[in-house]
Order: C-alpha cells, then sequence, then structure tokens
C-alpha cells in the first residue's frame, strides 16, 4: 500500500465506524468547553464531566468565575487532579477574558495560547469544536496511533501534528481527531491492547510494533 492508500484505508474505516463524533466533554459554548478542556489535562473526560456541572452551576462564564477564589475553585475541581495550577489558570484566564476580551473566547491560536494554563493542544481543541476552525489537536492517544500506522515517527507531538496535517486533508480534520480518539479508545489501546481487533494496524500498522506486539504476547 502506497502512503496515500493507507491514509485513505484510515479515513475510510474511521468514517464507517464513527459517521458521528460528539464532542466528548459537555460544554454549551466556548467559555465551558475551554475550562473543560483545560480540566482535561492528565485527567479523563468522563471525570472532568462529573466535575463540571458543579463547577458550571457557580460560574458558567467569567464574570461569575472571578467572583470566587482560587481556593474555591481549586476545591471543586479537586477530583480531577491538578488542581492548584488548574485553579489558577482557570481564574487567570477568566480574568484576561474580561480584561483583554470582553468576556469572550478569542477564536484566534495566538489570543488563547496568551490565556494562563491555555497550550497549544487546549487552542486547538477549542478552536476545532468552538469555532470550526480547522486545527489537528493531538492528545496520547492520536500520537500513539499515529506511531503505530507509521504515519509519523513518534518523536514529539509537535511532529505528530505536522504529519497528520500533511497527510490528511484539511476539511477532515475536525472530525478525523475525534474518529482517532474514539478509535484509540476502543480498539488499540496504549494497556490491554488485542492487535486481533485492532484493524487498522493489523492492516497498515509500522512492522516494528506488531514484531514487538507478537514478542510479547509469546
Amino acid at each position: 500500500m502506497t502512503k496515500a492508500e493507507k491514509v485513505t484505508f484510515v479515513i475510510d474505516t474511521l468514517e464507517k465506524l464513527y459517521p458521528e463524533t460528539p464532542i466528548p466533554l459537555d460544554h454549551k459554548d466556548p467559555y465551558t468547553l475551554l475550562i473543560a478542556v483545560l480540566m482535561s489535562a492528565q485527567s479523563t473526560d468522563e471525570r472532568v464531566n462529573t466535575i463540571t456541572p458543579l463547577l458550571f452551576e457557580k460560574a458558567d462564564n467569567p464574570y461569575d468565575m472571578i467572583k470566587l477564589s482560587v481556593d474555591e475553585i481549586r476545591e471543586i475541581i479537586k477530583p480531577v487532579g491538578l488542581s492548584p495550577m488548574k485553579s489558577k489558570g482557570i481564574y487567570g484566564l477568566s480574568k484576561i477574558l474580561i480584561e483583554k476580551h470582553n468576556g469572550e473566547v478569542p477564536a484566534n491560536f495566538e489570543a488563547l495560547e496568551e490565556l494562563p494554563a491555555v497550550g497549544h493542544k487546549t487552542a486547538s481543541v477549542v478552536m476545532a469544536q468552538a469555532f470550526n476552525i480547522p486545527a489537528f489537536p493531538v492528545d496520547t492517544h492520536i500520537h500513539r496511533l499515529m506511531y503505530r500506522w507509521n504515519l509519523s515517527n513518534g518523536k514529539s507531538v509537535a511532529q505528530t501534528e505536522k504529519d497528520a496535517k500533511r497527510l490528511f486533508p484539511k476539511e477532515l480534520w475536525n472530525k478525523l481527531h475525534l474518529q482517532i480518539i474514539y478509535y484509540g479508545r476502543e480498539y488499540s489501546p496504549a494497556r490491554g491492547w488485542n492487535l486481533d481487533n485492532d484493524s487498522i494496524t493489523k492492516t497498515i500498522g509500522r512492522k516494528s510494533v506488531i514484531d514487538e506486539y507478537y514478542k510479547k504476547k509469546k
């Protein structure tokens, strides 16, 4: 298979499996999505979705958020982990949104990445999912799968993003990054991986990854 054929195979397989791609984090607007994405760092979407309603009940916009103290925010979001950093980030970015952006979440990478606790991946998720602007946020699932599928060398998340954007059509990025995440969780996890269930890796996977898998199975 040529690289172009592999890319087409990936797109077609994912489209069959996941024709619909609901956004995994519960939110109602760009601000609540931004907060949910920030909270999801090194946590699970499920856990975040149990905590955000408690936080948003008290503050679902930057104006109400800065009425809470950093400690109050931290107390609510503690179960998602990294709460000292995340609570400071939530308070700090809410303040900046009011001061610099009329309380609105800006729809551009530069302004988003200037916000406290907002890195490139978080900004990419917000751009794609809140504003429908093409982006390719790379999380651990996408990083792992692009390597397993021999579509990227796995050297860095930045390289994986570059490769994904080069290989996949721009108009598919926003849907595709979610499809790959769903696929990674269901068929190609980091732990408890069963290659027999993973039709994409089985068909186009990196030879060294497949050899290693069978070596471990022996």
